[in-house]
């Protein structure tokens, strides 16, 4: 890596980031502390909050609000001191980890949020096994520290048992729950202080030369500063240092701890990404690797989210932009359809707000209004045909049939289907016998809000009724065997939104017997989201 060149200044600045959390932990609310101290935001709204508190900028859709969680990926663009944040919410939950896991293909680093008191849980190791598999670096941020919580060694420890990896600590609490004042850091020699009294105020920090600097008993009280002492005495002995590429390498994570809806410990936590972060990075394509400071536009389509304005009936694809230095006006190729494509409105986000991009650089998220040409997987270059790969399709868990409860809107109900499948919120495929919809997704509680969705914006009330079928699989082999399994095979076979062939399941012993009936034929559980 050492002899590339310097990237250029715009480029450098950039900080494209996810954070990751089991459901709960306080994501949202972190990520609305970081929008207000980049001075985006004037007030951070809180999930579980009253009143005007209450409306988080990036939960925007109708359901997110009423439930307190978050169900898609927003990106947010915003300037913090000399950097530009590019940062990508992650629904926490199960049930939307595809949308998760194809966020994790657009980003250079992501932030593990920990529960203070819960510590590791099943759905951020799930994450972290993707950011894994992509050598993403991650930094973690253990929240919630103003409340009872475990010991400071004991998280450290589940860290580094569960996940694998060092952990070094950039900053150490002093007290926890009641009597938690704040944090010493580690890397700066600084003492952070926590103001209770209002939340949305950055915490005081006092500059100290060293644990035996006099300062420190003005502000801590005596027990507690013996016990800060004694603890980073032992942290020094038994946990790594920080050491800058062992993380970007993905080898070791640093970690702070705070309380995000105290906004402490945020501000840290943020200059730690803007100091040590990763730079926008090369992405992998099949033909090659693209390099950011390439002088030549290119990028890809990691999302598309229907209907973000309901008025508008628009789709906007998020495309991260792997090199090169955008201007509005553009034209760039479509990969996949050969066309050119003039990009005369391309937006940049603040949540649901967006305002018009004039200009883009490597790393940073673009949105680009479009009427259904650009889907997930899908390239933009300035002329070559490049395919960006490793953003993953995986088979659906759940399978029911989808019918509108007024057989007049069956029309409308296929373009709203074929609406959420481009987008990813959905699988839906069309079975070659019999009419209708079957529709697959990884958790229940997708059903519950395409629902709602189909409902919302489109006017159609939908009932979801149970399906013979189990699980579906893509079928790839050579043209002929394909025809001869469809054809001997009809009440099991469907086509997806793409006019790809997929066999329904209802037993394993369905897949086992076409293996074993159509050699050369592979019934797989993913589809590569490429051309």
């Amino acid at each position: 890596m050492s002899n590339r060149p310097d990237l250029p200044p715009e480029i450098a600045r950039r900080r494209t980031f996810a954070i990751i959390s089991h459901p709960d932990a306080g994501k949202t609310t972190l990520t609305e502390k970081f929008l207000l101290f980049g001075g985006a935001i004037q007030m951070a709204g809180q999930v579980r909050a009253k009143g005007e508190a209450r409306r988080t900028r990036s939960d925007f859709m109708k359901l997110e609000q009423d439930r307190g969680i978050s169900v898609s990926a927003s990106a947010m663009s915003f300037d913090f001191r000399q950097y530009r944040f590019n940062l990508v919410d992650t629904p926490g939950h199960s049930d939307f980890s595809e949308d998760t896991y194809r966020t994790l293909t657009a980003v250079d680093a992501a932030i593990m949020v920990i529960d203070g008191a819960k510590g590791v849980e099943s759905q951020t190791r799930k994450l972290f096994e993707v950011c894994r598999l992509r050598d993403l670096p991650i930094l973690t941020f253990c929240n919630k520290m103003d409340r009872e919580s475990r010991d400071t060694f004991e998280i450290i420890d589940e860290i580094q048992e569960n996940l694998a990896i060092d952990v070094a600590p950039a900053s150490w609490p002093i007290g926890m729950g009641r009597d938690f004042l704040g944090c010493y850091d580690i890397l700066h020699d600084r003492l952070e202080l926590m103001d209770r009294a209002d939340r949305n105020r950055v915490a005081e920090s006092i500059k100290i030369s060293g644990l035996d600097d006099p300062k420190l008993a003005e502000h801590v009280p005596a027990e507690q500063l013996e016990k800060l002492r004694e603890e980073l005495e032992m942290a020094r002995e038994l946990l790594p240092a920080f050491d800058r590429q062992s993380f970007l390498e993905g080898h070791m994570t640093p970690i702070w701890f705070g309380s995000a809806i105290n906004s402490f410990g945020v501000k840290e936590l943020m200059d730690g990404i803007g100091e040590y972060g990763p730079e926008p990075q090369i992405q992998k394509s099949a033909e090659r690797g693209v390099a950011p400071e390439e002088t030549k536009v290119t990028g890809f389509v990691f999302k598309v989210q229907a209907n973000m304005d309901p008025k508008h009936r628009d789709r906007v694809a998020f495309v991260r932009l792997a090199s090169g230095h955008f201007e509005r006006g553009m034209k760039l190729l479509h990969v996949r359809s050969g066309k050119p494509m003039a990009v005369s409105n391309p937006v940049l986000f603040l949540a649901a707000d967006r305002e018009l991009a004039e200009e883009a650089w490597a790393g940073d998220i673009i949105g680009i209004p479009n009427h259904g040409q650009l889907r997930i997987g899908d390239a933009l270059t300035e002329g070559e045909k490049l395919r960006f790969t490793g953003i993953p399709s995986f088979a659906p868990e759940l399978l029911q049939s989808v019918r509108a409860t007024d057989p007049m809107k069956g029309k409308h109900l296929e373009k709203a289907l074929m609406q959420f499948a481009e987008e990813g919120a959905a699988k839906v495929f069309k079975p070659s016998i019999g009419s209708g919809f079957i529709v697959g997704v990884v958790g229940a509680l997708q059903f519950d809000v395409l629902a709602s969705r189909i409902e919302i914006e489109y006017g159609i009330p939908v009932r979801f009724e149970p399906s013979q079928f189990t699980s579906a699989r893509w079928v790839l082999g050579p043209k002929d065997t394909v025809e001869k399994l469809a054809n001997a095979n009809k009440q099991h076979i469907s086509t997806d939104h793409d006019g790809d062939i997929v066999f329904l399941t209802r037993l394993q012993w369905d897949i086992d017997r076409v293996v074993r009936d159509y050699p050369g034929v592979t019934l797989s559980a993913t589809k590569e989201m490429m051309l």
